[in-house]
């Protein structure tokens, strides 16, 4: 069936995954010691979600969940930030058109490849996008948020890493493999 817009299943996706994500990225944050910069539990969960709903559900989760977490938690949005998580959960999304998760497939070899897309995204989103956005947009110096991106894609690299990959794993378990005999 093709249809235009976003389904049913993907706008409950994202009013979901969003109040999910404001209350993960409000109670699990760990401070690094780097100012305004926390290991984020969130990003593992963002990553389930691009990869289950794909690259619409991924950057409409992470914009509108980080967008409304910002606020919540500081009174303001930092906009360069939110638009790198957006861009992580579009690219994460993007790779899940690879997978075949939905027929119990997660090999070590998809693990990898995953675990390498979601680097690169975290480079492009927190080592580029954020940092020039705050240099851009807020004035700030570059040494810091630089830091603090490198920071960023470090942390959210290996909490990703673990926690992702055991959630996709787990997720790919719950579902009937590709020719088996099992009917739902």
């Amino acid at each position: 069936m093709n249809q235009k817009g976003l389904s049913v299943k993907s706008v409950v996706a994202i009013g979901i995954g969003t109040a999910i994500y404001v209350i993960l990225a409000r109670f699990t944050s760990i401070p690094t010691g780097i100012p305004n910069t926390n290991i984020e539990i969130v990003y593992p969960f963002l990553a389930l979600l691009a990869m289950i709903y794909g690259p619409i559900v991924g950057f409409s989760v992470g914009f509108i969940g980080h967008a409304l977490s910002d606020f919540l938690m500081y009174g303001q949005t930092w906009w360069s930030w939110v638009l790198a998580t957006a861009i992580l959960g579009l690219i994460i999304g993007l790779y899940s058109r690879k997978l075949d998760l939905e027929h119990g497939v997660f090999t070590g070899k998809q693990m990898f490849f995953f675990n390498l897309i979601q680097l690169i995204a975290n480079l492009i989103s927190y080592v580029v996008i954020a940092p020039i956005g705050d240099i851009l947009i807020y004035s700030e110096p570059a040494n810091k948020v630089f830091l603090q991106g490198v920071t960023a894609t470090a942390t959210d690299f290996i909490a990703i890493l673990i926690l992702g990959t055991i959630l996709l794993k787990a997720y790919a378990a719950t579902k009937v493999k590709k020719g088996s005999l099992h009917k739902d």
